[in-house]
């Protein structure tokens, strides 16, 4: 049975790498039915894009997003690694709309969504080192997956190198450019109550206070390696994380799927 969610707000699935946990996505996907889909920047990686490699699970998500916007609307906010959209902001196709950045009033609520790339130092003063980082990233993230799947066979347990390493990048990133706390700042400088970014792969919600004042930041996360969202439902934000267990029936069944599709006809 699907879970109604009011609003659910989405980042980094950098759809088109090997990073992409496409088949968890699906399966998230499939299990809530949204009011309204926020699409926080980073959906599809642009600057990874290989066209040989874009397999059936990631055309799922597309094709899962595409029917969310037949019934409800669809946000697609821009960001560094889709940043080639942003000539085309403010472009609408039924329920589908291409912004860059979006502003909603929610329960009496001012709401600023945007990816929060402008705040990343890396992305300001060395964009062709951010991307030359994306690119080894997606690289050590093909590796971590081959390691795993050898540790598997020998009944061991997953390791995920790549997080550590890429966590420790980001919170260098973070500590050099005060990403959050300059979200909140400039949030409370426009007179929002609430900032809700994506970029730093950081699932987050708390409250920052800046001087007397203080503002909800919330970041929805990756579907990297945190595999997180936030939910809007019933007057109450919620930062989802993935459960494998939640899915163990349905990954059974994506497995035997699988075997099903290569055996000969």
């Amino acid at each position: 049975m699907k879970r109604n969610v009011d609003i659910l707000v989405l980042s980094d699935l950098h759809l088109g790498t090997f990073g992409c946990k496409a088949r968890e996505l699906n399966r998230y996907l499939a299990s809530v039915e949204p009011g309204m889909v926020i699409l926080n920047g980073d959906i599809f990686d642009m600057w990874n894009f290989k066209k040989r490699y874009f397999p059936e699970t990631h055309m799922r998500v597309v094709k899962q997003i595409i029917r969310f916007s037949e019934r409800v609307p669809v946000y697609y906010i821009t960001g560094n690694h889709d940043e080639a959209l942003r000539r085309y902001a403010e472009f609408s196709m039924g329920n589908l709309h291409l912004v860059n950045q979006l502003e909603l009033r929610i329960d009496g609520k001012r709401y600023w969504f945007f990816h929060g790339d402008i705040f990343d130092a890396s992305m300001s003063y060395a964009k062709w080192l951010a991307k030359l980082g994306g690119w080894s990233y997606d690289m050590l993230i093909a590796t971590n997956n081959v390691v795993n799947s050898v540790l598997q066979a020998f009944g061991q347990p997953r390791m995920s190198f790549s997080k550590r390493i890429k966590n420790s990048v980001k919170k260098a990133v973070k500590y050099i450019s005060d990403f959050e706390e300059t979200a909140a700042e400039v949030g409370i400088e426009k007179g929002f109550d609430y900032v809700v970014c994506g970029h730093i792969h950081q699932p987050q919600q708390r409250t920052v206070k800046v001087g007397s004042e203080s503002i909800e930041y919330m970041n929805s996360g990756d579907w990297i390696e945190n595999l997180s969202a936030l939910e809007f439902e019933q007057g109450e934000w919620n930062l989802y994380t993935y459960d494998a267990e939640e899915f163990a029936e349905q990954e059974i069944i994506d497995r035997w799927s699988a075997l099903l599709r290569r055996v000969p006809a």
